[in-house]
Order: C-alpha cells, then structure tokens, then sequence
C-alpha cells in the first residue's frame, strides 16, 4: 500500500490543478481516513469524511481499497460497495453504482483493474473482474468479466476490444 502522501498527491496530479474546494477536501479526508492509525483522529476523520460526502451523496466507504489517482467526475449520487476493489488511475462519474450482488453464480462485488473509466449513471454489480485500460460507456449495466483493453456499452452490456481503449478519457495518469 502507498504512503498517504502519495495517495493525495496522485490523487490531485489527476485533475490537473482543476480540482474544486469540495474534491480536494474529500480526497483529503478520504486518504486521512484510510491512513491513519490514531483510534481517536481515525474517528473525527470518518466523521468529517461522511458529513463531507453526505452534502453530494457519495456513498463510499472509508474501507475500500481504491488505488492512487481516483478522479470523481461530476461529485455526486456515487455508491461503491464496501467491499469493491478499485486500482489506479480510475474515473468515476455520477451516478455510478458498484455494487454487491447477495445470490447466483455472481454472488460478491467487482474488482476493477487500472486506468478504467466509468460513465454516467453506470453499473457495475456482482463478482465480476474488470480489466486494465476498459472503458464503460454511460448508462452501462455490467455483470460479466470484462478483459483488459475493451469498451463496454449497453443493457445488456456488450463487450468490444479496443487497444488504447481509455486513451483521451483517463488523463494525468500516475504511474
């Protein structure tokens, strides 16, 4: 796991010097949440973290292992289940739901790879692996194994490979 400095600082790196008052205050309290080992602070900074991420209902929790570099696009109604893995360098947008599905062969949460960027009002649900470099189209439903270099767009989701796929869309990227 990378240190809290460099969390924050990829984090930051991926928006440009564009990011506003609101994200840069969230990433903050986000990365201090997940970093800090002091019972007392952990407390007041998971409370600070939900009351900040109440006022645009972002529904992440503190626990998920989300890489360096995470840009939220568009700050608001984003749900990220506790138990979803999420790598480097990935772009999410709003509305946004990653989710767990609780029966069938899917029975868990997604892990999604590097360089990935989610559209608009997408989801992701169910034990399903998301590759590196994968693109997801807004309004997309996944609940299958997508590979690395593909775009996914539709409802039922249809996969195609595409090499480069998030080239344009996943800026800044940290290595």
């Amino acid at each position: 796991m990378k240190s809290f400095k460099y969390s924050c600082q990829a984090d930051l790196k991926r928006y440009n010097g564009n990011a506003d008052t609101y994200i840069r205050i969230w990433l903050y309290l986000y990365r201090k949440c997940c970093y800090c080992k002091t019972p007392i602070l952990n407390t007041l900074y998971k409370v600070a973290f939900r009351l900040w991420s109440n006022r645009r209902g972002l529904e992440i929790s503190t626990t998920n292992p989300i890489g360096g570099g995470i840009y939220i696009g568009h700050a608001y109604n984003i749900t990220i289940n506790q138990n979803a893995i999420i790598g480097c360098n990935c772009n999410i947008h709003k509305g946004v739901v990653i989710g767990q599905t609780n029966r069938g062969s899917r029975k868990g949460c997604p892990t999604i790879g590097d360089r990935v960027w989610i559209g608009i009002n997408s989801a992701v649900v169910g034990n399903v692996t998301i590759g590196d470099d994968v693109m997801i189209a807004p309004n997309s439903f996944v609940n299958v194994d997508v590979p690395s270099h593909s775009v996914v767009f539709g409802n039922p989701c249809v996969i195609k490979h595409r090499d480069w796929a998030t080239e344009g869309y996943v800026n800044n990227i940290v290595e």
